[in-house]
């Protein structure tokens, strides 16, 4: 199996908390899989079509990372969870990620309409380091800390415990 082989490359103190923290190393996992697409389509549409559009462009990003999340989540983070049916569960996972996306997109918006760390204000370096700061940190940071909270209460719950099994009644005859 391919997670004992992982496992197995661990030093020996880690394997425990790899064990206990799985699914939050999964879920980082996709994570950082779903960075990587988001900041590469984000900054793809900032730099070309949607070149005055930065939060459209943040937008688009996170909602086509969000759907390959929702995939790689339900079939490998949050695989052993979950007692929903998929329309409910997916219905559950977009809204929470729609949260999600108001919560990426906000640090982005203030830093650029509130804080005007744009040109002409600024110069163009510094509007790339603060969009990234806000768009790729700030914002991600703050949506991902959310939505792994809100994935685990709402859309990915962990099965009820069945709790001891019941003892057979013998009956006197």
């Amino acid at each position: 199996m391919a997670a004992v082989s992982v496992l197995a490359l661990l030093p020996r103190r880690c394997r425990g908390l790899a064990v206990r923290y799985r699914e939050l190393l999964k879920f980082g996992l996709v994570g950082g899989a779903t960075f990587v697409i988001d900041t590469a389509l984000f900054y793809a549409l900032k730099l070309t079509v949607l070149e005055h559009k930065p939060v459209t462009s943040k937008v688009i990003a996170v909602l086509v990372a969000t759907v390959v999340s929702y995939v790689l989540n339900r079939e490998w983070s949050f695989r052993s969870r979950g007692g929903r049916g998929r329309r409910s569960e997916a219905t559950l996972y977009f809204l929470i990620s729609g949260i999600g996306v108001a919560l990426y997109s906000a640090p982005l918006w203030v830093s650029r309409y509130l804080l005007h760390l744009q040109t002409p204000y600024t110069t163009r370096l510094v509007e790339e380091i603060a969009d990234f700061t806000a768009g790729q940190v700030v914002g991600v940071l703050l949506g991902m800390a959310f939505r792994w909270w809100a994935f685990r209460r709402w859309v990915f719950p962990a099965q009820p415990d069945p709790g001891p099994a019941p003892s057979p009644v013998l009956s006197r005859r």
